[in-house]
């Protein structure tokens, strides 16, 4: 009887340790894939016009660069925002909040924001802010709508990093005297800076590649600007409308967008591992 129950656990492991190879084969066959077309579809279109000319017209030379200065603006402002009040309002549930009523119902919010369709976003905010506050399309509205998407992740990020942190580094701040805002800013927030850094950035890629909040605020915008309060042209929306053409060089300059938010988002991700590393050895 103990024999054939040993024979039935180690069996039982084979078939899980199976069951858990196979779908970390699958799930990187597809990381692979992904990768593969992204290089073999994009690289062959990288050249210089794609920094230093806007998007074109069906057959005519042109870039990308109108849609990368647009991404990055709509995309700086909404982390500045996002990170501003998802820090803050992390911070305020894991130091402040507790088991309050107040801290349950903002926690059950923030995971109500965090669970919404991104398209859902983008109408409320073309509800508020483009139909009725500004009264057309905008790179703010874009922003704004891309922060909303991203604070919960902030938050959440936030809340989790400073629980983990021990209780003797309040502790320390308390018995020196230091008011407890100043123990968060000055000893939490800099044992937890790794988590924070890792919160921005999950946010970051969250939000680097979204569609469809852009097309109901920022829209798209065929020339350069640098003015966000009227359309403005950005990566996500031109590779969705490129992709779709019959065009066969603005299909190419889609993969080359696509292309371009991929390294960006996996350039981020490695400097920020860079700068934890060295913080921890310091």
């Amino acid at each position: 009887m103990a024999s054939r129950r040993a024979a039935l656990r180690k069996t039982s492991n084979v078939v899980f340790v199976i069951f858990c190879a196979a779908t970390t084969i699958i799930a990187l066959g597809v990381l692979a894939a992904i990768l593969y077309s992204l290089l073999s579809q994009g690289v062959g279109g990288l050249n210089l016009d794609i920094f230093t000319k806007s998007t074109p017209a069906a057959g005519s030379p042109g870039g990308l660069a109108n849609a990368i200065v647009g991404s990055l603006m709509i995309c700086a402002l909404a982390m500045l925002m996002a990170i501003v009040v998802g820090i803050l309002a992390g911070t305020w549930l894991a130091e402040f909040g507790g088991d309050s009523f107040y801290a349950k119902v903002v926690r059950f919010l923030n995971d109500m924001l965090l669970s919404a369709p991104s398209i859902l976003v983008g109408l409320v905010v073309y509800y508020f802010m483009v139909a009725h506050l500004i009264g057309h399309f905008s790179g703010y509205a874009g922003a704004v709508a891309l922060a909303l998407i991203a604070v919960p992740v902030v938050t959440r990020t936030t809340e989790d990093v400073l629980k983990l942190q021990p209780s003797s580094l309040r502790e320390s701040g308390v018995a020196l005297g230091a008011p407890v805002w100043i123990t968060v800013r000055k000893i939490m927030w800099r044992a937890a800076m790794g988590g924070l850094v890792t919160g921005g950035l999950l946010a970051f890629a969250r939000i680097s590649g979204e569609t469809a909040p852009l097309m109901f605020t920022a829209l798209n915008n065929q020339f350069f600007s640098l003015d966000m309060s009227h359309p403005m042209a950005n990566l996500p929306q031109v590779i969705f409308n490129f992709a779709l053409t019959a065009y066969d060089d603005l299909r190419r300059l889609a993969w080359v967008g696509a292309l371009l938010i991929a390294v960006a988002v996996l350039a981020a991700q490695i400097i920020a591992r860079i700068i934890i590393r060295e913080q921890r050895r310091s």
